[in-house]
């Protein structure tokens, strides 16, 4: 095989199996930043052995044990581990470690989500520490992504591996209230990686779908992991939900196409049955209920058969369980279509003096809106420019200022 094959073929098989073998090393070296060197020292490895001795039968499995050797071998080189390893027995100076099962290897992934997921972190530590090791995303991807320099994102993660070792974060899958607060740490990133990808917050494009692709994936793994827990599964079903409209949210140049107007036949049918049926695993938290939400709108072949009415109560649903301003928001929209513009209008009038909102350009988006469809047009045209004015994507802008034009043509 050509070495250019051979290398290429080193880096496609890391890409995809460099979770689990970061995981599989953190069990023994129970640090995550040390793992991860030990992972790129086997992909270095890789790319100077295979395009002598060709790729391996099982390549994912030969840079596994490849980086487990070396954790083994550098366990043994700490002084701090010596009686850890007079423990553990001859057995293990004088024999290759065993090949992982692949029960092995699923908990090891869940505790390395659940590690990287750690609230010890902030959560913009958390979402970069999340991606470059589960999602094998490259700091400059994730820097790309998320519209923040290379070096920002770069000490973000150092940062995060570092404040993880020096807090003595066990490389643990948590147990009792423990477990149920720290999974609500890993769902929250998952979800706030989608969301990013989905309407990204600032920048040219309004939807990032590799973004999107990495978080449903990630959710997909963890419902596989925990496959008891409902809220994973609620959140899974809400993302297929989300995923699915991906293709009709912008037009042929990457403007915005609203909910109204997109094509459903664009829509991915597979992914909207992925979600019914992983709704039907769901509970009745917030994700779980988000989920419910995005099935009302899947449902419908044509939007005027929307259930709005269910989607109000599944509102009002959502907020005894997560009350925000934002979720009002959503419910002032739901009860707008439900029960009238002047209903909605109403609802929202009683958030616009909420600080939490001040900025937020869908709160004047919204107003704009409802004030449109009462023909109130001049004031509508204000709201709109309003909204314009505090949008950070260019395409939102350019719409809302559209918006604009129409309403005061």
């Amino acid at each position: 095989m050509p070495a250019s094959s051979a290398s290429e073929a080193a880096a496609a098989v890391f890409r995809i199996e460099s979770a689990r073998i970061i995981a599989g090393v953190a069990r023994i070296v129970q640090d995550v930043g040390i793992a991860e060197e030990l992972a790129q020292d086997a992909l270095v490895v890789a790319l100077e052995v295979w395009p002598e001795s060709g790729v391996p039968d099982n390549p994912g499995a030969w840079l596994m044990a490849t980086a487990r050797h070396r954790a083994i071998d550098l366990v043994r080189r700490k002084e701090t581990y010596a009686r850890k390893l007079a423990e553990v027995g001859r057995a293990l100076r004088h024999e290759p470690p065993p090949e992982p099962t692949d029960e092995d290897i699923d908990d090891d992934l869940l505790r390395l989500i659940f590690t990287a997921c750690h609230p010890v972190l902030a959560r913009e530590a958390r979402i970069a520490l999340t991606l470059r090791l589960l999602g094998g995303l490259t700091t400059e991807e994730i820097a790309r992504a998320f519209l923040t320099s290379e070096p920002t994102v770069a000490q973000r993660i150092v940062r995060a591996k570092r404040s993880l070792a020096t807090a003595g974060v066990p490389f643990e899958v948590p147990v009792g209230t423990d477990r149920a607060a720290r999974l609500a740490s890993v769902l929250e990133v998952v979800y706030l990686v989608f969301n990013e990808g989905y309407a990204a917050t600032a920048g040219d494009d309004l939807v990032r779908p590799a973004l999107c692709e990495d978080a449903l994936r990630l959710a997909r793994v963890l419902a596989g992991l925990v496959p008891a827990e409902p809220e994973v599964h609620g959140l899974v079903a809400l993302l297929e939900f989300q995923a699915s409209r991906t293709p009709a949210r912008t037009g042929p140049d990457g403007e915005p196409v609203l909910l109204a107007d997109q094509n459903r036949s664009r829509w991915n049918r597979m992914l909207i049955r992925r979600g019914l049926e992983a709704l039907e695993r769901a509970g009745d938290g917030p994700y779980s209920v988000q989920a419910a939400i995005a099935a009302c709108h899947a449902r419908p072949v044509r939007y005027e058969d929307t259930d709005w009415a269910t989607i109000a109560a599944l509102y009002d649903r959502l907020m005894t369980l997560m009350p925000s301003p934002v979720v009002a928001l959503n419910r002032a929209v739901a009860v707008s279509m439900s029960e009238g513009p002047a209903a909605g209008l109403a609802l929202v009038d009683e958030l616009v003096d909420d600080p939490a909102l001040t900025g937020y350009h869908l709160l004047p988006s919204v107003r704009g809106d409802l004030l449109e469809r009462l023909s109130r047009r001049e004031e509508a045209g204000a709201e709109f420019e309003r909204a314009a004015s505090m949008a950070r994507n260019a395409r939102e802008r350019e719409l809302l200022l559209e918006r604009v034009a129409r309403a005061r043509s």
